[in-house]
């Protein structure tokens, strides 16, 4: 086992690595290090998202403009909208984000619960302008 130190924004941690094969050559001294090929990983699932939403003919969708996760729906069915109403709150990447409507007029209906994960392009509520 070598013992190596690691310095990974400005804090050192020293670790040990188990040398697995010897068939590496050795670095010769003043020789440039030859740069290893790069691993190839394996895709990570991603994790479930909404489930899928019927959107009614008519009316206008106010879609999630990022992934992530919503943290709090801001009107229900049947409440008066403005146009740049925050209607919806996102998580996403541990940062709320306000999602605002395009569209003046009253909800129809609200299509994505609270705690729903989302994608970019999910529809979160359904207006019917005024």
């Amino acid at each position: 086992m070598k013992m190596l130190r690691i310095t990974l924004e400005g804090r050192s941690y020293d670790v040990g690595v188990e040398v697995l094969s010897q068939s590496a050559p050795e670095a010769q001294p003043g020789a440039v290090p030859q740069a290893a090929a790069a691993p190839v990983l394996a895709a990570v699932p991603r994790p479930a998202t909404a489930r899928a939403v019927p959107v009614e003919p008519g009316g206008k969708v106010v879609t999630s403009p990022m992934p992530g996760h919503v943290f709090k729906c801001l009107v229900k069915r049947g409440d008066a909208v403005a146009v740049n109403q925050v209607v919806v709150v996102l998580d996403a990447m541990k940062m709320e984000t306000p999602v605002v409507s395009p569209y003046a007029g009253t909800v129809r209906d609200v299509l994505a619960r609270e705690g729903d994960a989302v994608e970019e392009g999910h529809p979160l509520v359904q207006i019917e302008e005024t």
